[in-house]
C-alpha cells in the first residue's frame, strides 16, 4: 500500500489534488465523553460552572472543522458547505455521543475536518466540565462514513 502524504525518500509532502475531480464530499465522525453521573447530571441539567455546554462545544467543532488545515500539517485548506454537531446522551454509561457531519464540494476528502470537528467539540465539553471533575475521558473518536471522491463510499 502506497502512504500517499511521502515522497519516494519517505518526507512529508502534501499531495498533489489539481488533478483530481471535484466531487460532493461528506464526512460523518462520532466521539464520546464519558463521566461520572453525577457530572453527567450536571451536564444533563445544563448546570455547568462555565455556561451553556453543549451550544459552546458545537461551536467549537464547527470552528475547529474550519481550521483543520491549521493543524493538520498536510490537510489543504477547504471551503466548507456545511458543519454539524449533533449530541446524544446516554443514560446507561453515563457518556455523551457527539456526531459531526461535514460536507464540501472539492478535489479532496472531508474526513480530518469532521474528525477535528468532533474532538474539538469533546475537548470543549470535559474543559466546561473539569470545574467539577478532571476524571472525564474522551474516547473513541472514529470515522464512521465517508463519501465522494476516487475511493468512493466507506461506511464503518
Amino acid at each position: 500500500m502506497e502512504l500517499t502524504h511521502l515522497d519516494k525518500d519517505g518526507k512529508a509532502k502534501m499531495v498533489d489534488v489539481s488533478e483530481k475531480e471535484v466531487t460532493q464530499r461528506i464526512a460523518r465522525a462520532f466521539g464520546c465523553v464519558k463521566m461520572s453521573p453525577d457530572v453527567y447530571q450536571i451536564l444533563k441539567k445544563g448546570e455547568g460552572p462555565k455556561g451553556d455546554i453543549l451550544n459552546t462545544a458545537k461551536l467549537a467543532g464547527i470552528m475547529a472543522a474550519k481550521k483543520t488545515h491549521e493543524i493538520v500539517p498536510l490537510c489543504h485548506p477547504l471551503f466548507l458547505s456545511h458543519i454539524d454537531i449533533r449530541f446524544e446522551y446516554n443514560d446507561k454509561d453515563c457518556t455523551l455521543e457527539l456526531e459531526s457531519l461535514v460536507k464540501a464540494e472539492g478535489k479532496t476528502g472531508v474526513e480530518m475536518e469532521s474528525l477535528t470537528a468532533v474532538i474539538a467539540a469533546a475537548l470543549t465539553v470535559y474543559d466546561m466540565l473539569k470545574a467539577v471533575d478532571k476524571r472525564i475521558e474522551l474516547g473513541p473518536f472514529y470515522l464512521l462514513e465517508k463519501e465522494g471522491g476516487k475511493s468512493g463510499r466507506f461506511v464503518r
